[in-house]
């Protein structure tokens, strides 16, 4: 090869490695791009703030009795707990005087199930057993045959099965120890149902939508939201939460992909300014739109002690002299003394600044939001709850 080849050899090369190099760094600035992209707030979805007609729970609840409880149970001064018992055994055609019977093994117990309306004659539902008597633990216990009713008094399910407790209760003599609560358990799939709910949802003509977020701009975003992916004006609000649904020819009888295309639409809830607090605890919530006027602030505590003693003077030894006792009262006064500051919060940031800044614990943020709300400077509604 000689020296004009081996010149253009190089420059290929060179070219090449060039080239490499640049598609290399677009490649990687695309990926890096694509990774540190800034992700956009999304805002909540409409099932996550509404309800839809006819999607709801129904209440279950029943008496029955659990057994197999390791002396644990109801004792004799639980008195329907043994009238339980002996009807029972006389269903079974066991003779057996209610008086005469010690529960210890046995506690009566109240069962309660949420059944969806969509809920069908043989599926399971999860039941929650409740001790009702004086009974120590549930722990080991078999819930017996208990049928589950409506507030109409119809049966439409029937509970049975062995108990979860998340939870043990021990004692001797001198001690004892208890973890969570076991006189409360759970049977999952512990019960069937016998019977549906009379509801057929893709028989309805209308649909109601019940907003959790009471606020007419929420809703007539609802609104706004609903109407433009339905290319129509099929919804209106009747109230300040409530949104009707007027449903097209198209989907009468067949709801359920219009009910999936509209509950993820994307809504921005909104709301009043709140500031919430729970003066037991000393918890204090302030809402992001929470706004100060002009107001300055000062706060100060002030304590003081007073301690009594007594010196005891005695007189010297052969003297006539008394043992006198005198009183000596020593006060003390300690005052915080915090500057008086001038607080204007246009956002929540500041007045969470502006009032740390002057050493305010929760319980005193208490007091000085209760005051700023009655110098009219904080503009919010304060809830206590």
């Amino acid at each position: 090869m000689n020296l004009n080849q081996q010149t253009a050899s190089m420059q290929r090369g060179i070219v090449a490695r060039s080239l490499f190099f640049v598609v290399f760094v677009g490649i990687a600035c695309v990926f890096f791009a694509s990774v540190l992209k800034p992700i956009e707030a999304r805002a909540a979805r409409l099932k996550d703030i509404a309800s839809f007609s006819g999607v709801r729970n129904n209440e279950l609840v029943g008496y029955g009795l659990v057994v197999g409880l390791a002396g644990t149970g109801d004792g004799t001064s639980s008195t329907f707990t043994m009238r339980s018992m002996a009807n029972m055994l006389e269903k079974m055609g066991v003779e057996a005087d209610p008086n005469s019977l010690k529960p210890k093994n046995v506690a009566a117990v109240m069962v309660t199930a949420k059944m969806p309306v969509s809920a069908k004659p043989g599926s399971g539902l999860d039941v929650t057993v409740s001790s009702l008597g004086d009974a120590k633990s549930l722990l080991g216990g078999i819930l017996l045959l208990t049928p589950l009713k409506g507030l109409d008094g119809q049966v439409y399910a029937v509970g049975q099965g062995a108990l979860t407790i998340g939870g043990f209760s021990v004692a001797g003599e001198a001690a004892g120890a208890q973890k969570n609560i076991p006189t409360v358990g759970r049977i999952p799939n512990g019960a069937v149902i016998e019977r549906g709910v009379p509801f057929r949802f893709n028989n309805q003509t209308s649909m109601t939508l019940n907003l959790t977020v009471r606020d007419f701009g929420t809703t007539m975003q609802v609104v706004n939201k609903i109407n433009a992916s339905m290319g129509g004006g099929y919804a209106s609000a009747t109230d300040i939460s409530t949104v009707e649904l007027a449903l097209p020819d198209k989907f009468r009888g067949n709801m359920v992909p219009l009910m999936a295309s509209l509950e993820n639409l994307d809504i921005s809830p909104d709301g009043k300014a709140r500031v919430v607090v729970d003066e037991k605890t000393g918890t204090v919530v302030l809402g992001q739109d929470v706004r100060l006027s002009k107001v300055a602030v000062a706060h100060g505590n002030l304590q003081i002690v007073v301690s009594e003693t007594q010196e005891v003077s005695q007189p010297g030894p052969f003297s006539d002299g008394e043992t006198v006792v005198s009183p000596v009262t020593d006060i003390q006064v300690q005052e915080q003394n915090n500057q008086l500051m001038l607080m204007e919060g246009a956002t929540l940031q500041e007045l969470v600044d502006g009032l740390n800044s002057i050493g305010a614990a929760p319980r005193d943020l208490i007091s000085i939001i209760r005051a700023l709300k009655v110098a009219g400077s904080l503009h919010a509604e304060v809830e206590v709850i």
